[in-house]
């Protein structure tokens, strides 16, 4: 039996419009929030390296501005996780499942066009 895995041809989904959109669409929303992300994190190490004087500053009976901002890390993922799952849900896995049909009708007509219910294929694969 063929294993289904191994006619997959990645290369070509690679090449498709509908898969390249995807991934340009996800990069242009990724790479922003992890920049986001690391700079908030990295900011949170500095200033307590830097600015312990401010960061142990008090806000509220025992709570700290170093607490307040520790804490907002954990606000930061939870919003950006939601936003992730949002982005997925509405924008990226419409474009998946276009990518994937557009990938499938040309498994079905691969190099070819359709002429009276058979397939007539153009290329050096037939």
């Amino acid at each position: 039996m063929d294993d289904p895995q191994a006619r997959i041809d990645y290369e070509a989904i690679e090449r498709s419009p509908e898969f390249q959109e995807l991934v340009h669409r996800r990069r242009r929303f990724v790479i922003p929030c992890t920049i986001f992300f690391l700079t908030w994190y990295m900011g949170f190490i500095v200033l307590c390296a830097y600015a312990p004087d401010f960061m142990g500053e008090r806000v509220y009976q025992g709570l700290t501005v170093g607490y307040c901002y520790a804490l907002t890390q954990f606000v930061m993922v939870l919003v950006l996780g939601i936003w992730y799952l949002h982005k997925a849900q509405h924008e990226f896995d419409p474009l998946a499942e276009r990518a994937i049909a557009a990938y499938a009708d040309h498994e079905h007509h691969p190099g070819g066009r359709e002429r009276g219910g058979s397939t007539v294929t153009t290329g050096a694969g037939s």
